[in-house]
């Protein structure tokens, strides 16, 4: 029997929410639009209750520049209640949520209670910044100390531990010391300031609970570990070494100002080296010798209990739209 097959990728989702986070209100968000919008999407945008601002004026020059009605739709309130309204809600055909993992499972099970939507997941992480013996010590030093302590710490694939050979471990300790000493930290919109505050209480609290736990799991506390200051939630640049991998600083996400130097002593010494580990390591993302470099084309996600799914790039936009079968006799 003569028939005729098509197949092809249509009907975009009527009305994704993207629950976001706090730590980078503007910097990542036209990217986490645009691809719902290169898919024809509208799209309802739920801001952190940290920094609900941002979004709501970001909505404001987009319309101003002529964005029609109805295509960016902005909520602001608390998770508990707003976002899990928005995650439970029986019209909302998919979520994307940038946050903890722990509230990401949250995210998954009010999906799964409702209308069992789609899920994508932007969570953290624990990942390693590793250094070879071979490795130019002074740029290491300076890039290990920024893939941890930009933006105080709160960035989801923060370099928060740093593995160092045994060979080399002494000197970039010691140059690692000595460069978070020197870090300046205060008002934000200072010149040459490079460290502010953490992004409110509850965070602040919580990185100071884990440098006295760690302090009592006999890590070496190198410098920092205190406040700084009486007004503000400033946190001293801090170093830890002599820290092991069942210490809670090598295994939690903290998003914390705090450097935890590990040392290790061997590893696979051939030419091949990074090859090796770029393909070993189940991470969404492996930078040689660089460290949070983006682009628009680079799909970023994470594996595990980093996340589900990619933004940036042609994969984000799979996340987006459904496939339809349609056939004819």
């Amino acid at each position: 029997m003569d028939h005729t097959m098509y197949k092809f990728c249509t009907n975009q989702l009527v009305l994704p929410v993207k629950l976001f986070l706090g730590t980078f209100p503007f910097s990542c968000l036209p990217g986490k639009l645009v691809q719902h919008w290169h898919v024809g999407t509208r799209l309802c945008l739920k801001t952190a209750e940290q920094t609900p601002l941002t979004g709501l004026y970001v909505a404001k020059l987009f319309h101003e520049a002529g964005l029609p009605p109805g295509v960016l739709n902005v909520v602001s309130g608390y998770g508990p209640t707003a976002g899990a309204a928005l995650a439970s809600h029986m019209d909302v055909d998919k979520l994307a949520f940038t946050g903890s993992t722990d509230t990401g499972k949250i995210v998954l099970k009010l999906a799964a209670r409702s209308n069992l939507k789609p899920v994508t997941l932007e969570l953290g992480g624990k990942s390693p910044f590793i250094i070879c013996e071979d490795a130019n010590i002074n740029k290491a030093v300076e890039m290990a100390h920024f893939a941890l302590f930009f933006n105080q710490g709160q960035c989801c694939c923060a370099g928060s531990c740093t593995f160092v050979h045994e060979s080399v471990y002494d000197e970039f300790l010691e140059k690692a010391k000595a460069r978070a000493i020197r870090r300046t930290v205060g008002d934000p919109f200072k010149k040459g300031i490079e460290q502010g505050p953490q992004i409110d209480s509850e965070q602040f609290e919580k990185v100071l609970r884990y440098i006295r736990s760690s302090i009592d799991s006999n890590a070496t506390l190198e410098c920092g570990g205190e406040r700084l200051g009486s007004k503000g939630f400033f946190i001293r640049p801090t170093v830890f070494s002599n820290v092991e991998d069942n210490m809670l600083l090598a295994q939690d996400e903290i998003f914390d100002p705090v450097q935890t130097i590990l040392k290790f002593k061997k590893y696979l010494n051939n030419l091949n080296t990074a090859n090796i580990l770029s393909r070993g390591l189940r991470a969404g993302t492996v930078w040689i010798n660089c460290y949070d470099f983006f682009d628009a084309a680079i799909p970023f996600g994470g594996y595990k209990m980093s996340g589900i799914g990619r933004e940036k790039g042609i994969y984000s936009l799979n996340h987006n739209m459904q496939v339809k079968a349609v056939v004819t006799l």
